[in-house]
This record gives structure tokens, C-alpha cells and sequence, in this order.
């Protein structure tokens, strides 16, 4: 009798954003559904899952992540990028209700030209 072996369990990565600047530089406005850049040494590849506990600037409040990686930036990247995952947010309410709340606190700058850690 063989035994199917159970898949890995996501990673579980925590990111506390203190400032509207620090949120505007992680967030991915680019992804349909939102998403965050996770800065970490770690190695990921594009359609893990993750598992990210985010907090935003002036909110207690730990909001959970069950996302997929929808982007690499590996280490030794170009133009001093930060090496990290973009984290795509999954398609449900508690996301859509977040990501109307980051696009919320960071108002006008989302449209703007300042560049992010993605693009």
C-alpha cells in the first residue's frame, strides 16, 4: 500500500507595512485581484502557494493572505531590486475587501509614475 505523499504546506511569510510609502512600494496594482510584494531570501517559484500575514500602515489589524506567487525578483536582480515574491491575492470577498481598502489609503498615488518594487 502506497502512501501519497501530502503537498508541501505553504510558506508562511509576515509583512508589516508601517507607512503609505512602504504600502505603495509593495502593493501590485498589476495583478486583477491585487497583490503584495514579500521581500525575503527565500527561494519561490512562480504558482507556489504562500501564506501571508499582513499588516498595514495605522491598522492593528493582521490581515491573511492565501495567495500564489505571481512574481520572482531573485537575488543579484537589476536596478538594486529588492530580492522578494509578488504574491497574487486569491479570488474571494476578504481579498477584494482588502484590496479596495490599500487602494483606498493609497488614494491618488496609485496612478502616479513613482516607481515600485516590481515594476
Amino acid at each position: 500500500m502506497s502512501m501519497q505523499p501530502s503537498p508541501p504546506r505553504p510558506s508562511v511569510l509576515q509583512l508589516a507595512l508601517k507607512e503609505k510609502g512602504a504600502l505603495y512600494a509593495a502593493y501590485i496594482s498589476l495583478f486583477a485581484e491585487g497583490g503584495i510584494f514579500v521581500a525575503t531570501p527565500r527561494e519561490f517559484r512562480l504558482g507556489d502557494d504562500v501564506y501571508v500575514l499582513l499588516t498595514l500602515p495605522e491598522d492593528p489589524q493582521r490581515y491573511p493572505i492565501a495567495g500564489k506567487v505571481g512574481w520572482v525578483t531573485p537575488a543579484g536582480a537589476g536596478g538594486n531590486r529588492t530580492q522578494g515574491i509578488g504574491v497574487r491575492f486569491p479570488k474571494d470577498d476578504k481579498s477584494a475587501q482588502l484590496k479596495v481598502k490599500i487602494e483606498q489609503m493609497l488614494g491618488t498615488a496609485i496612478a502616479s509614475d513613482r516607481p515600485t518594487q516590481t515594476l
